[in-house]
């Protein structure tokens, strides 16, 4: 398979060959490569290609575009009446969102590292082997409760990180987390927002929290779970008095 949207990392040499595909999602598709290492500092890589306009299922972003400044009148225009250029607009937003994410987060948090992006695909380091990617937390087998519970202080602290470092998932579930040798990744920010600019962001970070709480509690890993959002979130408020390195932000 050689899709058009794969030539500009064949041509800027960071990937040698196709592999095979791994998901296929409503928004956008992955793919396995095989990667220079010269290039990348990676054996292989995964490929996140969107589909195209026209099979791209468009959400509401009106929630998660709040505070979001564009400065450019026919662009607020064509996004709030869902022209087809306002949903070609939202599709470079979501990229562009994404791509931005991952670069605020690499270093500090269990993110894919991001190595190149188009305005339809991100190149990122891929997490699993040649045989077999990371299976998302939701049909990952847990051996038993104390391994569950180290699951979610991983995921607790990664969604401590992402606050001081102004991300708020928005969209976060047992279906966009990777687990590989014992270690939790976060995939899929393009609906990530700033909560120093977004004013749902709190109840976005409420609906991670309890969306995962709900997973947890049927496999039998209990927690206060809504009581754990808020404290995240005030923790949040007042993080200019936590020291750097408590707050993760030294790596």
């Amino acid at each position: 398979m050689r899709h058009e949207a794969f030539e500009h990392f064949f041509d800027e040499g960071l990937v040698e060959a196709h592999l095979k595909p791994l998901k296929h999602g409503k928004e956008a598709s992955v793919h396995l490569f095989r990667a220079d290492p010269r290039t990348t500092g990676e054996e292989l890589v995964a490929l996140k290609l969107y589909h195209p306009l026209d099979r791209r299922d468009f959400r509401d972003e009106t929630l998660y575009r709040d505070g979001e400044f564009i400065k450019e009148r026919r662009m607020r225009v064509a996004l709030e009446h869902k022209t087809r250029y306002g949903r070609e607009l939202q599709g470079s937003l979501w990229v562009g969102r994404e791509w931005e994410t991952l670069k605020k987060l690499d270093g500090g948090v269990g993110v894919p590292r991001p190595i190149e992006a188009t305005q339809d695909a991100i190149l990122m380091s891929y997490i699993g082997d040649e045989d077999v990617p990371a299976p998302r937390l939701h049909e990952y087998r847990h051996d038993d409760l104390d391994e569950l519970a180290s699951l979610w202080e991983q995921l607790h602290r990664a969604i401590e990180r992402m606050l001081y470092r102004d991300v708020v998932h928005g969209d976060l579930s047992s279906y966009n987390i990777l687990v590989w040798d014992g270690a939790v990744t976060l995939i899929d920010f393009p609906q990530a927002v700033d909560p120093k600019k977004n004013r749902h962001a709190q109840s976005f970070l409420e609906r991670d929290v309890c969306r995962l709480g709900e997973h947890f509690e049927r496999r039998g890993l209990h927690r206060p779970w809504q009581r754990i959002a808020h404290d995240l979130w005030t923790a949040w408020l007042f993080a200019d008095l936590v020291p750097e390195e408590l707050r993760g932000l030294t790596t």
